[in-house]
Order: C-alpha cells, then structure tokens, then sequence
C-alpha cells in the first residue's frame, strides 16, 4: 500500500510541494506502525496471509498465490538507500492537512476523495472491470470506500446476511438474490449548486426495465460527518429494496458478543426504527437516514454474514429498507453517517442532520 511511498528515495525524485521527506518519512512510518496492531494478518509460521486483516478466502482473486502478501516488500525500497539520504536524515513530519484541500474531484477515476469530519473517503461513480473479478460489484461498484470502515464483500448469492451490501442500494424479486450496481450507463460530475462543490450522478439499470439515477453529494461544513445520496428509482417490476450505509465493527468491547439494542446511557449498542438506522461499536459511529419522505424505509441493522468485511470478522450494517411496486417512480435520499474512533460527540452529530439542498429539491420536483 505504501510502496510508491517507499520508492520514491530510491527513484531520486525531487518532491513537489507540500511533500518534504519528513512527510514522506511520515507516511511511511505511520502506515508500518498501523500494521503492527493487526496480529492477524500472519499464519502460525508466521508467513503473511492472504486477505485484509486476517485471512480471508472471500476477499482473493483467482490469480493469488501464498507469495502474494509479499508485494509489501516494495515498502521496504528506502532500506536500499544510503544513511545519508534525506528520507533517513529528516524527522518524521505529519501529514500536510493543513495545505490540502477537504473535498477533490478526481477526474480521471470519477470519484470524490474527501477528508473531513475526522473521516477519509471516497465517493465513487462505479468502475467496471473488463473481466470477470470475484465480487466485482462489491470492490468497484460501492457508492463509497472508507479508510475507517471496511468495505465488504459477499460469502454467498442468498439473502443479505451473505450479501452484505454496505455502501450500496440492493434490489430482490424475491428477497433471496438481490442486484446492486455494477454496469454504470454513465458516470459524469457536476457542479449544480452555487458553492463549487462536486457532485457525481450515474445511471444504471440492474434490470431491463428497472433505471436508476444516483446521486452522490460530499458532506457540507456545517455537518461534516454525512454524506448525501440520491436515487431516482423506475421500475417495471414489483421489487424489494435495502440501502447501506458502511459497516462497522459489530461487537461488545467487554465480552465480544454482537451488539444489541442500545439500552439507557450505554456507549455502544444499535438503534433502529421508521427512517432511519444507527450502530455504536469501539470502531465508532455509524448510520443512516431517509430525508426525503419520513417514515418512508424503515430502518434495519443486518447482521452481516464473518468474514465479509476486510478489516473485522463480524460487522453489523446500518441499512434502510422499502418495497416498490411495478411502474413506480420513487425518489429516496439518503443521509449516511460516520464518526471513526472516538464517539463522545456522537449524538450532537447524530441529530443535526444534514438538510436537502435547494438545487436537488428542485431537481426532485422537476421529475415528479
């Protein structure tokens, strides 16, 4: 993950601004440090596993092999260079937050790279690869990947306790196998409000005569930790649908049990109801939330089938669920919240929920 990082002293690069090889050394540094917590990541002899944070089959692809963990030994390059290169001499620095800005459109990938609230993520227009891969829906298809809450990817092709659909929105006939993005029709940014700010709008259809128009909005700086996504929904079949927000690590701190209904002043616990869905766990906060029409999804926490998510063995997933009916033309937008790590301002967070912004509700009206 780092050995662009590490490669750069042995390439004799000369470093941009605001990189320095403190940064650098940083970056480098950090990411080792952050490794070094997560035991599982080695077999009883103590070679590396494949998977994420501990091994897991459902995560590879048909071209790993037990040699490919060591790819991480690209991160090791600056062990090449002399003690008195810069990268060795200089002091670790932290990373330049302050000259970076908080929300980037990357052109190029269409997606939106954001960092705020404390939460770095992405926003993605969906990516198609040209062959193939193993849950390629789930590793290109999300509506959002963040550095805090794992992605994760199905264990099975029945229900959505196998499926997990975290950062998606999923559609069944029949509530047993369900349909998410993949095959984007058209993926492109725009900028509808007076502010700048990007936004991406794609448009898929997981039936022939099922199209949807999804778009997805940055947090705005007066609610820094929810993310907006809007979907306009046309169907030509009766349907079952469930939205996730991320998932997050599911367990009790004190006995490792899954979560359950959070009771009284407890610090940890769930939450659900009519619009909307909430889990507090050790990894932080996460939930979600129907803006558009009140008590339109119910909410629901899906106990997300071990070993589907790439940092934790068991996580539970904040979800909203509705069913349409045929030739319905429905419009949902969703508010996903996220607080990695410390969650003593949750509930401040929690309830100043983001609002629909003008340019959308017109856009809304328009089409109705």
């Amino acid at each position: 993950m780092v050995g662009f990082w590490g490669a750069l002293g042995f390439a004799d690069v000369e470093l941009p601004a605001p990189l320095t090889w403190g940064v650098v050394k940083g970056i480098l540094l950090r990411n080792f440090r952050w490794w070094a917590t997560q035991p599982d990541i080695f077999n009883n002899d103590g070679t590396l596993n494949l998977g994420y944070c501990y091994a897991n089959s459902y995560l590879t692809e048909n071209y790993n092999s037990p040699g490919s963990p060591y790819w991480c030994c690209l991160s090791f390059t600056p062990l090449a260079l002399p003690e008195t290169h810069p990268f060795w001499t200089s002091e670790e620095e932290p990373y330049p937050t302050a000259s970076l800005p908080e929300v980037v459109a990357l052109k190029y990938p269409k997606h939106i790279a954001i960092r705020r609230g404390g939460h770095s993520f992405l926003l993605s227009s969906g990516q198609a690869c040209h062959y193939p891969m193993r849950a390629t829906h789930a590793k290109y298809g999300k509506f959002a990947y963040s550095s805090s809450f794992g992605y994760s990817v199905p264990t099975g092709g029945y229900q959505l306790e196998q499926y997990a659909p975290d950062s998606m929105l999923a559609l069944s006939e029949d509530g047993e196998f369900w349909h998410t993005r993949r095959l984007v029709e058209d993926a492109h940014f725009e900028e509808p409000g007076q502010d700048g700010v990007p936004v991406l709008v794609s448009t898929w259809k997981p039936w022939s005569d099922v199209e949807i128009e999804t778009i997805l909005i940055p947090p705005a700086t007066e609610t820094p930790n929810w993310h907006l996504r809007a979907h306009r929904v046309r169907s030509g079949r009766a349907l079952q649908s469930s939205e996730g927000a991320f998932a997050i690590y599911g367990c009790r701190s004190d006995n490792g049990r899954t979560l359950g209904p959070m009771k009284g002043d407890a610090e940890e616990g769930t939450i659900s109801g009519s619009g909307s869905a909430l889990v507090l766990s050790s990894a932080g906060a996460v939930g979600i939330v129907e803006l558009y029409v009140s008590g339109l999804r119910e909410g629901r926490i899906v106990l997300a089938d071990p070993n589907s998510n790439i940092i934790h063995g068991r996580t539970l997933l904040p979800s909203l669920n509705v069913d349409l009916l045929p030739g319905q033309d429905q419009w949902f937008v969703t508010a996903v919240f996220a607080l990695p790590g410390d969650t003593s301002a949750w509930r401040a967070g929690w309830e100043k929920k983001p609002m629909i912004p003008g340019w959308l509700a017109k856009r809304m009206e328009g089409s109705s």
